[in-house]
């Protein structure tokens, strides 16, 4: 596939409500992990249809709170 054509699935894909539940972007079949926002002036959310978003998630919660602990 051409980066082109990619990027505009890509647009298409976080563009479509169905893929949006709430304020939460979830649709599995993007590979990407962090996605531009409906609005893209509103910055980027994490898709919560991928693993290795979770994964990111809970490593930033497991550094604050070993910070929070261990100091």
């Amino acid at each position: 596939m051409k980066k082109k054509d990619r990027k505009e699935n890509h647009d298409l894909m976080s563009n479509s409500p169905n893929n949006w539940k709430g304020i939460f972007y979830v649709n599995p079949k993007d590979s990407r992990i962090i996605v531009p926002k409906i609005n893209p002036k509103f910055g980027w959310t994490l898709n919560f249809g991928h693993i290795y978003s979770y994964v990111g998630i809970i490593a930033i919660i497991l550094i604050v709170v070993a910070l929070i602990i261990f100091t």
